[in-house]
């Protein structure tokens, strides 16, 4: 059988391409590498952390199984370590460290995403062309800007407009609320700087009138990562997927490991791709006009880097010699901490899936520049206070124990800002032929890191980080800095960007390979450059503006 449309991966670009490509009346194809998950087959979603054997922690036998990646803290949690690969089945390489985290079954990371949803603007779009960094991006914000709207409206994002040119106001459903901590921080702020602003992250979480079919409003629980069975926050199994389905033009085939997109000479298009089915071991090859890549950016690069032809020797669509280049991730981990006596009498309950946000104020149009780092950073975090857990470590007993359980401790509050990487050419992932893996595929080796500008910024997000909360009057500030590697923010991108010139760019303003014009690529191996925003809802305008594309061009006969 012969697809419209064949679409690889299932998470949140996935889901989106499956869901637009159904709903045109497109007989699609998904391919997933790992297991069907079901929404609702969520193990850990509905257990309190007594219920866990370990109290949520990892034992030693399951960490040894996911040894590099509990190097970030991500996945040593007993509550969501199902969600994350065996490294020792699914091994890479490292030239230089890369906590390349990772999760194969139906959903992929749209199951443990942070949800944050944040537009990109011109500042994001121009910086390149402006500065002279790499190459300029091939499209600017009023190009994505309708399709921004679109995903909004369908995921359901709460938050709040606040009228700022460098990050464009949405749809969004009501915010969620400030605790009391957050507002006097906001307060604060806003009578501190003029140029600065906290407002409630925009959180791909339903709040508010909804009708969004199978899912209700979110309900407080704050166990998003485990998967949610209400459909509360946005996924490709709450959502997307199920759109698709509803179509009944929705082929979706687990344990469909893609080996490489086989390309046709004779009408210089991609013909179709091939699978090794991971039960069977069976090589199968399926067929379609139009080929969507949403493996994430590391498994989507690997794929084309390994479908080589007499026509693309070193990887389909790499003339420029691009693929596989200007990786890049957000940086994180870096920022500051306080406490403060006083909201003595404030209750605290720990259940919003919400940090509050403060967006880039430095390098603005020529405002408060940084002369030591080009482009910018934003923050995000919370203010919480201590619980019975303080008390553990106390000596006592009786009735002074009681007494001390009672007590909630102090409020603290934390910023952790995320920084702009630079597209960096040198920074790169390759396939090693030397080191196959289970299925005789070339592993992945990283040799990227941040280099002399994310320094610099760094060193800026921490100094304004504690300046803010001393200037709100917070004690106890401290600065921190650590895990300075790629990968850890989870937001790995660029590998095969988007750009106006084949010679120096793998995609076109649409998605395009630009040799192979019906094989299109929107997850984040598309970018051109990072921005500073949580890269996600802009994978998703893509996906649906690439797709109107795809439908547009079949419906003329172009593939």
């Amino acid at each position: 059988m012969i697809y419209d449309a064949i679409v690889i991966g299932t998470g949140i670009s996935g889901g989106w391409a499956a869901k637009e490509l159904c709903e045109s009346g497109l007989k699609t194809l998904v391919l997933e590498r790992g297991r069907i998950v079901n929404h609702g087959d969520y193990p850990t979603a509905n257990k309190d952390i007594w219920d866990f054997e370990y109290r949520g922690k990892t034992s030693a036998n399951d960490t040894a199984k996911q040894k590099t990646q509990s190097r970030t803290g991500f996945v040593t949690k007993e509550t969501t370590k199902h969600w994350f690969v065996n490294d020792i089945d699914h091994p890479y390489n490292e030239n230089k460290r890369f906590d390349w985290i990772r999760g194969y079954h139906v959903g992929g990371r749209s199951l443990t995403w942070g949800r944050q949803a944040l537009r990109m603007s011109d500042l994001d779009f121009e910086a390149n062309k402006k500065e002279n960094v790499a190459i300029d991006w091939p499209i600017r914000y009023k190009d994505i800007a309708p399709w921004y709207t679109k995903v909004e409206k369908f995921i359901g994002v709460s938050g709040e407009n606040l009228g700022l040119p460098h990050l464009p106001d949405g749809y969004f459903s009501t915010a969620m609320e400030l605790n009391e901590v957050e507002k006097y921080f906001q307060n604060q702020i806003a009578k501190k700087y003029k140029n600065r602003y906290l407002t409630i992250g925009r959180f791909a979480n339903l709040t508010g009138e909804s009708n969004h079919i199978g899912r209700i409003n979110c309900a407080y629980r704050n166990k998003c990562s485990r998967g949610c069975p209400l459909g509360g926050y946005f996924s490709s199994n709450s959502s997307t997927l199920p759109a698709a389905d509803r179509t009944g033009n929705l082929v979706l085939r687990p344990h469909s490991i893609v080996c490489e997109i086989l390309y046709d000479a004779s009408s210089k298009k991609a013909s179709g791709v091939k699978i090794i089915d991971e039960q069977t071991h069976e090589i199968l090859i399926f067929s379609a006009k139009v080929i969507f890549c949403c493996a994430s950016t590391i498994g989507t690069t690997s794929i084309l880097l390994n479908s080589k032809s007499d026509r693309f020797p070193n990887g389909m669509g790499n003339d420029s010699g691009e693929l596989g280049h200007n990786l890049m991730d957000h940086q994180f981990r870096v920022g500051a901490t306080g406490t403060t006596s006083n909201f003595e009498n404030v209750p605290y309950i720990d259940n919003r899936p919400a940090s509050f946000h403060i967006p880039r104020f430095t390098n603005l149009e020529g405002k408060n520049n940084r002369s030591s780092f080009l482009r910018g950073y934003s923050f995000q975090g919370s203010a919480s206070r201590k619980d019975w857990r303080d008390a553990i470590k106390e000596m006592s007993y009786g009735k002074e124990l009681k007494d001390r359980l009672l007590k909630p401790g102090p409020w603290s509050i934390g910023l952790t800002g995320f920084g702009e990487c630079l597209p960096y050419h040198d920074n790169k992932m390759t396939l090693d032929y030397s080191k196959k893996d289970q299925w005789g595929l070339p592993t992945v080796t990283f040799d990227a890191d941040f280099k002399e500008n994310e320094v610099e910024m760094r060193k800026d997000i921490q100094k304004e980080a504690i300046q803010m909360l001393n200037e709100a009057g917070f004690v106890n500030v401290k600065g921190f800095d650590t895990d300075f590697y790629l990968g850890h923010a989870i937001h790995e991108m660029g590998t095969a960007r988007m750009g106006y010139n084949p010679s120096t760019s793998v995609l076109n303003k649409f998605n395009q390979i630009h040799a192979v014009k019906n094989v299109y690529v929107t997850d984040g191996a598309c970018m051109t450059s990072s921005g500073t925003q949580n890269p996600s809802l802009t994978y998703m305008a893509l996906t649906a503006r690439a797709v109107d594309h795809a439908v547009k061009q079949l419906r003329k006969s172009n593939f």
